[in-house]
This record gives structure tokens, C-alpha cells and sequence, in this order.
């Protein structure tokens, strides 16, 4: 087998299980409580989440959430009339205030732990 071979062998390998570990958005709904909990992700005044400490899947659940989201706002936004910066600003509002205490919130771009 040339190296050429090898190498290719590898990176499909890779490339295959890296969609075994993926998360799709249930699972990363299901894991949002913990990875909040555990300061990975926090809310931002933007309406999304951030991640606060990239480890575990803390990045892969802010992006799903994320995209989720936007398509919700996005929503709303048509719905109401109301512009999309609108939507997530008061989103985010809602979302840190909901935060309970000890989680996370970025304010004035600084994470801060409530």
C-alpha cells in the first residue's frame, strides 16, 4: 500500500467517526442543563449562547442551539415585524434573566457568573 493510500485510508476513517460523535440538536438540548451547570456555555446579551470554557462539547451544543435559534428568531422577527436585532436583543434579556444563579452571562463582552 502506498503512503498515498495510507493517508486516504486514515482520513476517511476520521472523517467516519467524527459523524458517530456528532450531536444533533436533541442531544445537544439534553445536554444544554449540564454544560450550563458546569460553566461550558452561558448566555450572551446577543440571544445565543457562548462558550465559556471550550471543553467537552461546549461548542458543538452553542452551535446547534445557536442555529436553532436564529431560525426561531427569525421567525418571530417576520411574524411580528419587529427586526431581527430586536428579537435576539430581548431574547437575550429574557435568557439572562432566567439564568439561575451560579450559571453564566456575558455582559459588556466579560463573562460573569450570576
Amino acid at each position: 500500500m502506498t503512503i498515498y493510500k495510507k493517508v486516504s485510508c486514515v482520513l476517511l476513517s476520521m472523517v467516519l467517526s467524527f459523524s458517530v460523535f456528532a450531536l444533533n440538536l436533541d442531544q445537544a438540548m439534553d445536554a444544554l442543563s449540564q454544560a450550563k451547570a458546569q460553566g461550558f456555555v452561558g448566555e450572551q446579551d446577543d440571544g445565543y449562547l457562548g462558550v465559556v470554557k471550550n471543553e467537552a462539547n461546549a461548542s458543538e451544543i452553542a452551535q446547534l442551539i445557536n442555529q436553532a435559534r436564529k431560525a426561531q428568531y427569525q421567525k418571530v422577527s417576520v411574524e411580528t415585524n419587529v427586526s431581527l436585532s430586536e428579537v435576539e436583543k430581548r431574547a437575550g434579556s429574557k435568557a439572562q434573566e432566567k439564568t439561575p444563579a451560579g450559571q453564566y452571562i456575558k455582559q459588556q463582552g466579560r463573562w460573569l457568573k450570576k
